[in-house]
């Protein structure tokens, strides 16, 4: 998925989150959040769960929000989380991410690599679209190529293909200019998305448009988009897959956040959301009669993105604000009660494999980015200002919002600075304007840092090291190690999951020792539910696998 305007590896999510500090990273199936006794911080722990309880049946209409009206329902022209959210339910891909965020073949019946570079997959024989046409290994061939289109939002995860050719009735073959581990589990994401070309060649550029059907093989189907008002999906009647029918008839989609999202939960109106933004709502909503709040692993994690205008170019700078920034005041004061201090711009939700190595990987990183700095961080911090010279002497800008995430970290950041002898200014521009600093690159090199979340698609770290290749769109500090590179693309080229483990750590450390980007808190998945409802999963899979279909009654 491509983030605005840069690699599809990662997708930024602006806004504030308005969550608290400890979390207790346990991954399984359980019930509605449970909150733990606090710790000697005053901080709330959670339990992190994958999914929630399975559904007794479903219901004829579930009222779901979103936090704001879709742009498109063309994921390669536009694809934000909200569209996402609704269209993971009505598309399908050839692989399918699960609760614990691994990836399995689905419209791949299975898969074959003949040499390093050649991939084939086999098609499942009997999938329909939901205008009743068989999906056939054209439709696969013409996706494919469709979201490697220059400028559509999967296109980088097709850099490594060559070709794309139907080889057989149920079989597609995938040429690569170099070996891509990654490829698989990027068909779990937007990019394996399998579309009806006979739909959409009728609709042309209508495609995605209030008013057009979809062109997809889902569990559920676009029934209506009241533009400004509501969309609908609906039970696909004649699904393929009878055995994961969708429970539920009906959801229909609003739009609210903050206060608004509130009300509509206390006043019994919606059923459910996915919180990812703006979640100050779940600190209310979490005592609430008749709400249950889930919390599941995700990859999501907030970073200072740092760019090559001012004196975060030197590394020393960057290390330097690292080892004074205090990751746990901010989790405190600037997400009220949801977020973990962290030493990786990526969470503990990209572990797909080895996630033992990947632990202990993470737990070696703290140094570099502890939770609150201790007086021997600080005199190391101080030291490395001085080495940085002239470029100490230099004002850090850094841009942000007004919102409360954003203007704690703000802050944070200027404390720390203060702390070890650097200047930082804060600027602080509308929310509506604050997007301009990812589009505009003239407006961006008017500052040196920009705090942000992201998340990724694959159930790997390397699905986020990527952005720090010499080349990318998303390494605005221009980095540039050749050895780092060589580390990312044979790891890249690696099929053994730890080989590759062995590899990615090696090249997380390197990523972190050159502080590309100054990791805070990782952020956990965040799903509210009306305490009649339950099957829905709680881990952060809802942009890319059909969560409604499950959704139904609690059982009494």
């Amino acid at each position: 998925m491509k983030s605005d305007p840069s690699r599809s590896s990662t997708r930024r999510i602006t806004g504030a989150i308005s969550l608290t500090a400890t979390v207790l990273l346990v991954a399984g199936c359980g019930g509605a959040d449970q909150e733990a006794a606090g710790d000697d911080t005053g901080t709330a722990q959670l339990q992190l769960v994958q999914t929630t309880p399975k559904a007794t049946g479903g219901t004829d209409r579930i009222n779901w929000l979103l936090e704001k009206e879709p742009d498109s329902f063309d994921l390669d022209l536009q694809a934000s989380n909200q569209a996402r959210t609704v269209m993971a339910n009505v598309c399908e891909r050839l692989f399918q991410i699960g609760p614990d965020l691994s990836s399995a073949p689905h419209l791949a019946e299975k898969t074959a690599w003949k040499n390093d570079k050649t991939l084939v997959l086999t098609l499942r024989p009997g999938v329909t679209f939901h205008d009743g046409s068989a999906m056939t290994a054209d439709d696969v061939v013409y996706s494919l190529k469709r979201h490697s289109a220059d400028g559509a939002e999967e296109s980088d995860k097709f850099s490594n293909v060559k070709t794309i050719t139907k080889t057989g009735e149920f079989e597609v073959t995938v040429e690569f200019t170099a070996p891509d581990a990654l490829f698989l589990q990027s068909m779990a994401g937007d990019a394996g998305i399998v579309l009806n070309r006979a739909v959409i060649d009728k609709q042309g550029e209508d495609y995605g448009t209030p008013g057009h059907t979809d062109a997809c093989s889902g569990p559920f189907m676009l029934k209506s988009w009241q533009s400004g008002t509501s969309v609908t999906i609906e039970r696909a009647a004649d699904y393929w897959d009878a055995t994961n029918r969708a429970l539920s008839k009906t959801v229909v989609f609003r739009w609210a956040t903050d206060s608004t999202l509130v009300n509509s939960f206390t006043a019994g109106e919606a059923d459910g959301s996915y919180v990812t933004s703006s979640t100050g709502p779940v600190v209310a909503l979490r005592k609430q009669k008749g709400v249950d709040v889930y919390f599941g692993p995700s990859s999501r994690a907030w970073s200072l993105i740092p760019t090559d205008r001012g004196p975060m170019k030197d590394k020393n700078i960057r290390k330097a604000l690292s080892l004074a920034l205090d990751r746990q005041g901010v989790a405190k004061s600037g997400f009220s009660g949801v977020v973990q201090p962290w030493s990786s711009p990526v969470g503990p939700g990209a572990w797909g494999y080895e996630k033992a190595k990947f632990e202990a990987a993470q737990k070696s990183l703290e140094p570099a980015a502890p939770s609150s700095p201790s007086d021997e961080d600080l005199e190391k911090a101080k030291e490395l200002v001085k080495q940085a010279g002239s470029n100490a002497r230099e004002t850090i800008r850094l841009v942000s919002d007004g919102t409360q995430g954003r203007s704690v970290i703000a802050n944070a950041v200027r404390a720390a600075g203060q702390s070890i002898g650097l200047k930082v200014d804060i600027t602080t521009v509308p929310p509506a304007r604050f997007q301009e600093y990812y589009s505009d690159e003239a407006v961006r090199s008017t500052i040196d840092i920009i705090a942000d979340d992201w998340y990724i698609s694959t159930a790997d770290p390397l699905g986020f090291y990527d952005n720090a290749l010499s080349d990318s769109s998303d390494n605005w500090v221009g980095f540039s190690d050749p050895q780092y590179d060589a580390l990312v693309n044979k790891a890249l080229g690696t099929r053994d999951t730890a080989a590759r483990a062995d590899l990615a750590i090696e090249v997380q450390k390197r990523f972190i020792d050159n502080m590309v980007w100054i990791p805070i808190v990782q952020v956990p998945s965040t799903l509210i539910l009306s305490d009649r409802l339950t099957g829905a999963p709680a881990s952060g899979i809802a942009p890319y696998s059909p969560w409604a279909a499950k959704l139904g009654k609690k059982g009494q």
